[in-house]
């Protein structure tokens, strides 16, 4: 009796069932991974900025809506800070190196560079 190589016993194949995640990891003695800590990227206010270079900055930077630039433009001109956005710190130095970097707001001619940012951990 010659054996066809490809016919297939399919009551002879083992198919794994799938797992529940929260029973594996009970199971294994892990743990879920810690969510990074969280940090506000903080631009805090001074009379050498207008509202336009908040929003530019804002668009080019941070990729935000002109809408929502014009936010935090208001936002720092009344409360004296507005948080620009809350990431993992790393992503947060980067966005307040950036707008150090920004340079001066051609709209006045006193303005002698970038706003300030700093970041701060969230609580």
């Amino acid at each position: 009796m010659s054996h066809d190589p490809f016919s297939v016993d399919f009551d002879q194949i083992a198919v794994a069932e799938p797992a529940d995640r929260q029973q594996k990891q009970a199971q294994s003695g892990k743990k879920k991974p810690k969510k990074q800590p969280r940090y506000h990227v903080i631009l805090w206010d001074d009379s050498h900025h207008t509202y336009e270079y908040v929003v530019m900055m804002m668009q080019k930077l941070f990729r935000y809506p002109w809408e929502k630039g014009l936010l935090i433009a208001d936002e720092v001109d009344k409360r004296g800070r507005a948080i620009c956005m809350t990431t993992t710190m790393e992503h947060a130095e980067l966005k307040r190196d950036q707008i150090h970097a920004f340079g001066k707001d051609d709209l006045i001619p006193r303005c002698k560079g970038s706003m300030s940012a700093t970041i701060e951990p969230v609580e």
